[in-house]
């Protein structure tokens, strides 16, 4: 976890490093994610915008708050649609 300038490629130069999160570490072991909160807080002070990722890190230390998202509903399975195209059909 980095700040960077946003004219900076991705994976380029970084101005400071904050800490770090494995994924392949298991959910519950303290080491997946280490940052520096105070240092978080000073950028986030100085009007860095965190990634949505790290938002969602900083919303689980209760450092930031992170909006409501509205997720679209998954597509209906194939074996259901089938099932009303064909009671459509017989009703027609």
């Amino acid at each position: 976890v980095v700040v960077a300038d946003s004219r900076f490629p991705r994976d380029g130069r970084f101005i400071e490093r904050l800490g770090h999160f494995n994924p392949l570490m298991p959910k519950d072991n303290e080491a997946r994610l280490k940052l520096d909160l105070d240092k978080v807080k000073a950028w986030l002070a100085k009007g860095a915008q965190p990634s949505d990722r790290v938002l969602r890190f900083l919303d689980a230390a209760g450092l930031a708050k992170r909006a409501a998202r509205s997720n679209p509903e998954k597509a209906v399975p194939r074996k259901e649609r089938k099932a009303r195209a064909e009671a459509a059909a017989k009703s027609a």
